[in-house]
């Protein structure tokens, strides 16, 4: 008899779920992982109870002059910082006690209106709160602004607040070189360290309250015009026991007494050194170094600052001393340097039309712009008596003598209103304090005289127009001024299309737009 045995039959095998230790936290009873748990707390008792910006402060007080709107950055240093700028912010986070304790993560303004003298920031901190617990948080701080005046703005409202001045002299009858000079400051921004401008004689002062940034401004009017400059230095104060003293600096700074179109007699010696020039020239140009060009030849010299103040001399005849004459005929030689192009005319004093019948003959180089029937400006040498020892020089020479022309012209003359006609663009003017030369109704007069005349020049000389900053005249501003409305220093006109055609315009092209007076107006 067989007995029949089973098979083994495989069972599954039940593993039990491995579960970690649990306990409850101790403030709600919540079950946590004990092993992991910090203080048998919970995360939300661990938030609840601990608070990691204990300790930092809530409130905090910001101090900003109110005449520089610069901020107070302990102990005594003052910056420059925009509204919600990441400067403002990083200093409103130094002004907290206890921040450096924790991990800032992030940080940023709040809205606040801008007359409530506050401002809040949003601030979100990390710390360990445990071992093996970090914990982040944020909160509010707010800072009251008040208002505390600065020592530099302190020391402007007083006596002998600068340290260091920059006297910029001319000995000329007009001032058509300082406009010029100012038009040059302006665009490139040269007088921004100056605490103040002021014209007196003569010239301009510029005070500045540092000895360096004198400097910087000696050295900016040396690379654009031909100056000499002297340093001069006065004792204030000295303290015994430390040995320090302190002085107050003087820069003189003394421009040529030559400008553009000016008639100028070269000592002998010294045209020959600059090419054999003829010493009776024209000063076309006046840069880093003066510019002549002798009208009967076209021949060109430079003259450099530095060989000038070897042996100084004055200009035979200025523009003031400019006489009208008609040109009669004109024919062109052929001969051509840059610009100026070589010519023979036959002209006439305007003054004597109808009187007398009196002619001269000129070589000139304005053969390119001058045409029969023009008006030209000149000089009229002819029984004119110069107290000039180099023109007396000249007369006196067996080689010069003989090449003195009768009639120097200068330019060509445009025919204008004697109102001064408006203009589609405008120059920018420095705000100057006149001090005690407060200008007579005469001297008003010739100073208007003088801009007119510096408008004419850049109106017909590109040359110049390309070193100016020419904007383009805001429209409603100009009628303002026309009714007497005047805003600020600004010089502004609009063209008028009823004009002599023959009046050289500047182009939309050639202007500037004046982002300083845009404004933003809403719309509906």
């Amino acid at each position: 008899m067989s007995m029949d045995i089973d098979q083994p039959v495989a069972l599954p095998s039940i593993h039990s779920r491995q579960t970690a230790a649990t306990i409850l936290c101790c403030n709600c009873g919540a079950p946590i992982d004990g092993t992991s748990s910090a203080g048998a707390l919970c995360y939300d008792c661990v938030k609840l109870t601990i608070d990691v910006s204990e300790g930092i402060q809530r409130e905090a007080t910001l101090h900003t002059c109110k005449d520089c709107e610069r901020w107070l950055q302990p102990p005594s240093q003052w910056v420059t910082a925009a509204p919600e700028s990441r400067e403002l912010l990083a200093l409103c986070l130094r002004k907290l006690r206890g921040l450096n304790k924790v991990r800032i993560i992030d940080a940023s303004f709040l809205w606040t209106e801008p007359h409530s003298k506050r401002i809040k920031v949003k601030i979100t901190v990390q710390q360990e709160a445990f071992e093996g617990t970090i914990l982040q948080q944020t909160f509010e701080v707010e800072y009251v602004v008040a208002s505390q005046q600065c020592p530099d703005c302190a020391k402007s409202y007083t006596a002998n607040t600068w340290r260091a001045v920059v006297q910029v002299r001319q000995k000329v009858p007009h001032k058509r070189t300082f406009l010029y000079l100012e038009q040059l400051v302006l665009k490139h921004g040269a007088h921004k360290d100056a605490i103040n401008i002021k014209e007196v004689k003569d010239g301009l002062d510029f005070f500045f309250a540092q000895r360096n940034h004198a400097e910087k401004f000696v050295d900016f009017l040396t690379s654009v015009a031909p100056v000499r400059a002297k340093k001069s230095q006065e004792l204030i104060s000295t303290d015994i026991h430390t040995s320090s003293k302190s002085y107050k600096f003087t820069f003189s700074c003394e421009l040529v007494p030559i400008c553009k179109d000016d008639l100028v007699a070269l000592p002998i010696k010294l045209a020959k050194s600059i090419g054999n020039i003829a010493p009776l020239s024209i000063c076309y140009r006046v840069g880093t170094s003066m510019n002549v060009i002798d009208p009967s030849t076209l021949k060109t010299a430079d003259i450099p600052a530095a060989i000038y103040w070897r042996d100084p001399f004055k200009s035979l005849a200025d523009v003031q001393e400019l006489s009208e004459f008609i040109v009669l005929d004109i024919e062109a030689v052929g001969h051509q340097n840059g610009r100026f192009f070589l010519a023979e005319a036959t002209v006439a004093k305007a003054s004597d039309l109808g009187v007398n019948d009196r002619t001269y003959f000129v070589r000139t180089h304005l053969g390119g712009v001058l045409h029969a029937g023009d008006s030209a400006l000149g000089y009229h040498l002819t029984g004119t008596n110069f107290n000039n020892r180099h023109f007396e020089a000249l007369e006196l020479s067996n080689s010069y003598s003989s090449t003195i022309p009768d009639v120097v012209l200068v330019k060509k003359y445009y025919a204008r209103k004697k109102k001064s006609r408006n203009r589609n663009w405008r120059l920018k003017r420095m705000g100057k304090d006149e001090g005690e030369l407060l200008p007579k109704k005469a001297d008003q007069d010739k100073l208007e005289a003088d801009f007119e005349m510096f408008l004419r020049d850049v109106e017909e000389d590109p040359e110049l127009r390309q070193t100016l900053a020419v904007y383009k005249a805001n429209q409603r501003k100009a009628k303002g001024e026309m009714n007497g409305v005047e805003q600020d220093v600004m010089s502004m006109a609009e063209t008028e299309d009823t004009e002599d055609e023959q009046v050289p315009r500047i182009n939309m092209d050639e202007l500037l737009e004046d982002f300083d007076e845009l404004n933003v107006h809403d719309m509906g």
